[in-house]
């Protein structure tokens, strides 16, 4: 199935800010933040005990959110800190992968949590030494969904230039959009969920799982469900409680019909890469393919340590996967689930 000169995912390294927190502490700081009286508290601290979390990282040391209420604030704190962290990851990603970073000749970096013009990766050409004529795809607006689309159009470009070595860097600040007014039940369900972080992936000619195959489906009538909206005081989140029934609906057909144009089954996948959009999500993506808990332990322990990082977390899993491989020859299925409702699929065998 594979070529010869396929290229190989070389490295992954994901990044967290310093600033750790226990999600009871996180509560109480959103529920400080939010002015949530103490009615409603009990609503939040059940929502965020249900959210399958125990720690997540935050960009800012809680004290400072105050501070950042306001969307000019907080972007401008976006932008600097957004920074900072991919160029850590993508440090980190290129040593492990002993490319040096005039070695690149693509970069993607995609983030949905905050808005750079220049975007981040022209930044990231002076602090990084990257040469000046490196290819740059910035990504906005795919969300959750973009780690693993990020993978798959590096994939593409790989495919046309098999001699190039390409980065994708995703870094989502989610901390810097936590709401503190016209506070919605949607609200308080993803202030308990998402994290902050980043995470690089570099790709090329050398030792790696092998980028085999993609697909990008997305399903009918369920554009309302997951996004952002950009109001007066900066994104503000759409969720509803169809998102994880459209998963456990569609997501088996998507799969089953890609693997089945590789003459593949579910049963001959040993690595599962599922982003951890959330407990019910992940219930919805095991019960859809009828997978074991051991399929989806990885993208609950990613939700557990450090929350739903958005496009980082399925690079953050695929990262511990590389680090902990199945044998060689084993198949793997990166899977990722954003706005759209839209699913993202790469094969790849070690």
């Amino acid at each position: 199935m594979s070529r010869p000169d396929s290229s190989a995912v070389l490295a992954v390294r994901a990044v967290f800010p310093p600033h750790r927190h226990t999600q009871s502490e996180l509560t109480a700081k959103v529920a400080e933040l939010c002015g949530i009286d103490p009615a409603e508290r009990a609503t939040l601290q059940r929502l965020h005990a249900a959210a399958g979390v125990g720690h997540r990282h935050t960009v800012l040391p809680l004290t400072e959110y105050a501070e950042v209420s306001a969307l000019e604030a907080a972007n401008d704190r976006y932008i600097d800190a957004a920074a900072d962290l991919a160029e850590t990851a993508l440090r980190d990603a290129l040593a492990a992968s002993g490319l040096a970073p005039d070695d690149l000749d693509l970069l993607i970096v995609t983030s949905v949590t905050g808005v750079a013009v220049p975007s981040l990766d022209a930044r990231l050409i002076p602090r990084l030494g990257l040469r000046p004529d490196i290819k740059r795809l910035p990504i906005f607006g795919l969300g959750c969904v973009a780690g693993a689309a990020g993978l798959a159009r590096l994939h593409d470009y790989l495919l046309a230039w098999p001699d190039h070595h390409a980065a994708l860097v995703a870094v989502e600040l989610c901390s810097l959009s936590w709401p503190t007014t016209r506070i919605t039940t949607a609200d308080l369900v993803v202030t308990g969920l998402f994290g902050d972080g980043a995470a690089a992936l570099v790709a090329g000619r050398g030792r790696g799982p092998r980028i085999l195959a993609t697909r990008s489906e997305v399903y009918p009538d369920s554009g309302d469900m997951l996004g952002w909206r950009l109001a007066s005081d900066g994104f503000r989140i759409v969720l509803t409680a169809e998102l994880a029934d459209v998963v456990e609906r569609h997501l088996a057909g998507t799969v089953t019909a890609f693997l089945a144009e590789h003459d593949l089954t579910v049963e001959e996948i040993s690595a599962w890469v599922c982003h951890p959009g959330g407990p019910k999500v992940i219930d919805a993506v095991q019960n859809s393919l009828k997978l074991a808990d051991a399929a989806v332990a990885p993208s609950r322990r990613s939700l557990a340590e450090v929350g739903n990082v958005s496009s980082v977390s399925v690079l953050d899993i695929l990262g511990r996967t590389l680090d902990a491989p199945p044998p060689p020859g084993s198949l793997g299925l990166v899977i990722g689930l954003g706005p759209g409702v839209s699913a993202e699929l790469v094969l790849l065998r070690w």
